[in-house]
Order: structure tokens, then C-alpha cells, then sequence
């Protein structure tokens, strides 16, 4: 099962998103259509930005993410506001237990994205 993980801020607008989650992609190798579930954070998770791009949703609270350990450092932003490292870890609890990054934190204006795989092909 593929997996996308997403960070953004208010900020985003839906071709920042679009293009961060392409480029994400275009690294995986994937199609859009081929992800099962995009992981965020609580607060995002009824976004309309990220609802639209056609994946199921999945939201997790801000303890569910700080609990995975990710490969990638916080940037200077996400250790200001202690924030929690939502791309990287939104991609790995959706693809749950034993899944794995395939595409580390890329970074687009105000967006991350992470790509994960989880599901038998592990």
C-alpha cells in the first residue's frame, strides 16, 4: 500500500501542494491514483487543499507523531514551535505497522511530503 504524509501551512495554496506532492511522487516512481491514504496531521485531516487531491485522509494528534522516529532533522521552524514531524511520520503510522519511508521529507513552499509503503509488499 502506498502512503503520503503531509505537512503545510495556512499558507499553502493548492498548486504549492500539487506540485511538492508531484515531486514526491515523480521520486517514488507512483501515480496519484496509486496512493491509498494520505496521512496529516488532526488539524488538516478535513482540509479541503488536501481532501481534493483525491486520496482518503487520515489525521493524527500531535502524540501519535512525536512516537515515530523519523529520519529526517526538524527545521529551524519545527523546533521553534516544538512542532511535531508531520510528513515523515503522517506517511509512516498511515502505512502502519512495519512500513517503511521511501521518499524522506522534500520540502516546497509552506508543504513536506513523505512517501511510505506499507501493506504485504513490505
Amino acid at each position: 500500500m502506498f502512503t503520503l504524509g503531509v505537512g503545510m501551512s495556512s499558507s499553502a495554496g493548492p498548486a504549492d501542494l500539487r506540485a511538492a506532492v508531484g515531486a514526491v511522487l515523480a521520486d517514488a516512481g507512483w501515480e496519484l491514483e496509486q496512493v491509498a491514504w494520505l496521512g496529516t496531521s488532526t488539524g488538516l485531516a478535513d482540509d479541503d487543499r488536501l481532501v481534493g487531491l483525491g486520496p482518503t485522509v487520515v489525521g493524527f494528534d500531535r502524540r501519535d507523531l512525536l512516537a515515530v522516529a523519523v529520519p529526517t532533522r526538524p527545521g529551524p521552524a519545527a523546533l521553534r514551535f516544538a512542532a511535531p514531524p508531520v510528513a515523515e511520520a503522517a506517511a509512516l503510522l498511515a502505512a502502519g505497522p512495519g512500513g517503511r519511508l521511501v521518499v524522506p521529507k522534500r520540502t516546497g513552499r509552506y508543504v513536506t511530503v513523505a512517501a511510505a509503503l506499507g501493506g504485504p509488499q513490505c
